[in-house]
């Protein structure tokens, strides 16, 4: 975590919250080259990034937009508070220009999140599992002969080239519905949804029937795009509801629920399941099973690396960009002396 739903209603949040508030000045704890007297704040999400832009009110004497594009790490978020009760770890600050001002910050506890100027997403992210569904489904189905789909479908599922948005938690949901072993080969499952489409294509079948056809038999590719969808139309993960938990606890059937079984992939991840691993599930190792007395707290894993080339840090985590590029941001790693 976190995963779309989150980063979407994070979007939602921000554009709600903010979308009649003012803000002025410069933005705190960052070399982000922006400030205005009076100006807006906008967020898009698309799979696991999310893009705030900010627009002064008089474009004629303010300064052209800024866009920002962010990624959440595992405990990214945006808050809305007082200016003068920050939260602890908010590394980005936006103030409001009322009295006394507010202030929109991105939170991030665990340091892993980053953000870059420009409004450019990841080059290497594929369609939005949430938002580009048509985009999606054509880019997964079009290229089942690439290497990626030699490996387990639980992996591929965490590769964001062609599922951006899924994460751990999502992965393991969308199985168990589909009762598909985790460890199976993804092009075997995935070349039979290719049969599948042209099943729901047949001309013969009137729009009425192939609706219900997709509702009775959801494939793997349709439920990427309606759990996440659950999330977020239940408002699960609602950043303005933040003791919701219980609800997304029962709404889990098969994450870190109790009498399901987990092994961890080969990147090391946490796999959730039910039944058989598969055939390609890692060799020495045995499935466990999470006890039905006490099952174990949500908990954020690392995100699936990314084939990105990191940045160097200096002394205040910042390197410029060579010319003519993005700028990126990113809070400094745990290990590293905080500056005096």
């Amino acid at each position: 975590m976190p995963e779309c739903p989150e980063l979407h209603l994070a979007g939602r949040f921000i554009n709600g919250a903010c979308g009649a508030l003012v803000f002025a000045g410069g933005v705190e704890r960052s070399p982000v080259p922006f400030r205005s007297e009076a100006y807006s704040i906008s967020a898009i999400a698309r799979g696991k990034e999310l893009r705030l832009t900010l627009s002064a009110l008089d474009a004629a004497v303010g300064p052209p937009p800024q866009d920002l594009v962010f990624r959440f790490g595992m405990s990214g978020s945006f808050r809305l508070c007082p200016a003068a009760e920050l939260p602890r770890h908010a590394h980005l600050r936006f103030l409001t220009r009322e009295s006394p001002p507010r202030a929109l910050c991105f939170v991030d506890p665990r340091r892993f999140g980053s953000w870059r100027l420009g409004d450019a997403w990841q080059p290497e992210r594929g369609p939005c599992v949430i938002s580009e569904y048509q985009a999606f489904r054509e880019n997964v189905l079009k290229n089942l002969d690439d290497r990626a789909f030699d490996k387990p479908i639980c992996e591929v599922l965490l590769n964001q080239k062609y599922f951006n948005g899924i994460g751990n938690y999502l992965r393991a949901e969308i199985l168990y519905r589909l009762k598909i072993p985790p460890f199976e080969k993804a092009r075997t499952v995935l070349e039979a949804l290719q049969e599948q489409e042209k099943r729901k294509k047949d001309p013969s079948l009137t729009m009425s029937k192939k609706v219900k056809l997709r509702q009775e038999n959801p494939d793997l590719l349709e439920l990427c795009h309606t759990v996440p969808t659950e999330v977020i139309t239940a408002e699960l993960l609602d950043p303005e509801h933040s003791d919701n938990y219980a609800a997304f606890k029962n709404w889990l059937q098969c994450y870190l629920v109790p009498g399901m079984s987990s092994l961890r992939d080969h990147n090391g991840r946490t796999i959730w399941f039910q039944g058989e691993p598969g055939p390609m599930a890692p060799k020495g190792q045995r499935p466990r099973k999470v006890s039905r007395k006490k099952s174990p707290q949500l908990k954020a894993e690392p995100e699936a690396p990314s084939p990105k080339i990191q940045p160097l840090l200096c002394e205040c985590y910042l390197l410029p960009p060579p010319e003519g590029q993005g700028l990126e941001q990113t809070s400094p790693p745990p290990h590293l002396p905080k500056r005096k």
